[in-house]
């Protein structure tokens, strides 16, 4: 039986897991690390420090469904549905630009959830957080794994799913293993950056907007604000509401080598400009996203990559396709098919 390495707990690396677990199960033994204390990635649900039961989405908002995915994804999209992991997203945002045939829909326990239950449902998978990959080497005919802390591991296949600029990072072996072709097609993959904020409050907290969430035009730091239980749809007694913030995608770039605490005080500045009647919030969670969106992917958007064959180590995720659930999920079937022929 072979051991596969996952590396990254995200839609990419937890739907690779799913879809190994579900097709491969007998071949397999699956290993998922990521280097977060938890799983999802840029899919990115946090707990207020004060009451774990108030949530904020600091990463991806909702999910857009296009006439195209919703028939080619139709198997996932209905799982999802019929679960009540996502519904439809029935909240105002303004400013919203939707295609023809395009819906939305939204996740009342938080965009993590999607990730955790497709980690949740590939049974039999080691999942372990807190394991950053620092360097892959080549022994004996089978990759061993080194984290910043612990004991190396040795692993048949290794699935590399985070960001492309953090792969070309990676020490060892592998820095000589990529081929000259492969390496510069790699750098030409770049992402956007930017800031989010989460603000948390006390239970019975009024935010009084006419809508759910909106898109800013207007500011020069602030780009979309969302009240995260008006946009799910949720209501639950004795839990506040909570805020997001994303800023511009300008302004994440020329703040991006700053420290968080400094990024804070100008992001809650500009907040107060566009809701200057917003409460004092009790917890204040601030994410920077250095790989936010995918702006450039790899050429042709294969899905997956082989950067080495005997064994197997495969890099994929949405820097080989685009950065959303459709692109994220054709990545993990590329994966899961390249495997399969493999193994």
């Amino acid at each position: 039986m072979s051991r596969i390495l996952i590396v990254g707990a995200g839609l990419t690396g937890s739907l690779c897991a799913y879809l190994l677990k579900k097709e491969l199960a007998s071949k397999l033994q699956v290993v998922v690390w990521d280097k977060a204390r938890g799983a999802g990635g840029r899919m990115s649900t946090s707990r207020c420090p004060s009451n774990p039961n108030c949530t904020v989405d600091l990463g991806a908002q909702y999910i857009t469904v296009t006439p195209h995915y919703a028939q080619k994804h139709k198997r996932f999209y209905d799982e999802l549905l019929a679960q009540g992991i996502c519904k439809p997203l029935n909240s105002v945002v303004e400013g919203m630009v939707m295609k023809d045939g395009s819906y939305n829909l939204v996740t009342p326990q938080g965009v993590s959830s999607i990730v955790k239950y497709y980690l949740g449902q590939s049974a039999g998978a080691d999942v372990f957080y807190e394991r950053h990959v620092t360097h892959i080497n080549l022994r004996d005919g089978a990759w061993e794994v080194c984290r910043k802390s612990g004991t190396p591991e040795s692993f048949d296949v290794v699935v590399l799913t985070m960001p492309v600029p953090q792969i070309l990072q990676l020490k060892g072996d592998i820095e000589n293993l990529i081929q000259k072709n492969q390496r510069q097609k790699l750098k030409t993959v770049s992402y956007s950056s930017r800031y989010a904020l989460g603000l948390f409050y006390e239970a019975g907290t009024q935010i009084s907007v006419p809508w759910a969430a909106k898109y800013i035009t207007n500011n020069p730091c602030i780009r979309f604000i969302s009240i995260d239980s008006k946009k799910r749809n949720v209501e639950s007694s004795g839990v506040g509401p909570s805020l997001v913030v994303h800023t511009s995608v300008p302004f994440g770039i020329e703040h991006l080598e700053q420290e968080k605490e400094a990024v804070q005080p100008l992001i809650l500045e500009h907040l107060e400009t566009i809701l200057p009647d917003l409460p004092k919030p009790i917890d204040i969670k601030c994410q920077k996203w250095r790989f936010s969106q995918v702006t450039e992917a790899f050429p042709d958007c294969p899905g997956q990559i082989a950067l080495h064959n005997k064994p197997l180590l495969l890099c994929g995720g949405d820097g080989f396709t685009h950065s959303n659930f459709d692109g994220c999920t054709e990545s993990a079937l590329r994966i899961v098919e390249s495997l399969a022929s493999h193994l």
